[in-house]
This record gives structure tokens, C-alpha cells and sequence, in this order.
């Protein structure tokens, strides 16, 4: 039995988004992904460069998706919390080739929030996700 992969909705007449999709319809099973930050395998963090923590987190994301059996065409949501929204806004277009080397073309529904802080204090960036298997 092949899953059933989320549709993209965009109300009629609204202006195209990027980077992100307005609203996604999914049926089936439902994956809550926790917030992932950008640290490796064993909790440890190699970088204090905010793209460099996105990518990890990115792929912290993508794990939990594929060890549930998800693929990326199925995550419908995610929320990015950074700890410097500024530094965001200055260098996002570095995330792109990032994004296009891990989900392609895929654009879940998406809010990104400015925090003045993590849990964990070296974390400058958290993704938290959902997914309809």
C-alpha cells in the first residue's frame, strides 16, 4: 500500500508564497517530530554558526521522519524557532541550496518565530515538524 502524499493549498487569488506552502491536506497517520536542534548524534554540537546548526537540525528532522518509514513529501509542517532573527534575515538565502539538497522542491506549511533563547544555550536554531504518514 503506497501513502497517500499531501496536497498543497493555496486560496484562489492569493499571491504566490516562497519557501513555504499556505496550507497542506494530508490523511493518514500523524508523525510529531519534537523540536530537533543543531547538534549530532551524540548531543554534541560542532558549530556556532547558525546555518551550519540549521542544516543539522534539518537532518535531525529528516531522521526521526525516515526511522518513523515518512519520506520528505509527507512533512506538512514545521516551525523554526531562532535565537538571532536578524542574523536570519541576513543570510536565509544561504539556506537555500541546504533546503534543495534535503527536500528538493517540498514546501510544508511554515512559521519561523525569533526567541530570546533555547534550552540548550549553545542552540541558536530548533525545528520542530510534523508529517502525515
Amino acid at each position: 500500500m503506497s501513502a497517500q502524499m499531501p496536497k498543497v493549498i493555496h486560496p484562489e487569488g492569493w499571491k504566490a508564497t516562497k519557501g513555504y506552502s499556505a496550507g497542506m491536506l494530508g490523511e493518514g497517520r500523524q508523525l510529531f517530530i519534537a523540536g530537533q536542534i543543531g547538534w549530532d548524534t551524540q548531543q554534541e554540537f560542532h558549530s556556532d554558526d547558525l546555518i551550519e546548526q540549521f542544516a543539522l537540525a534539518l537532518d535531525n528532522v529528516l531522521a526521526v521522519l525516515k526511522a518513523a518509514g515518512g519520506q520528505v513529501e509527507q512533512l506538512t509542517e514545521m516551525t523554526v524557532f531562532v535565537t538571532d532573527l536578524q542574523g536570519y534575515r541576513e543570510r536565509y538565502r544561504e539556506l537555500g541550496p541546504i533546503w534543495k539538497k534535503r527536500l528538493g522542491r517540498h514546501y510544508p506549511a511554515m512559521a519561523l518565530i525569533g526567541v530570546a533563547g533555547l534550552v540548550e544555550e549553545r542552540a541558536l536554531v530548533e525545528i520542530q515538524a510534523r508529517a502525515v504518514l
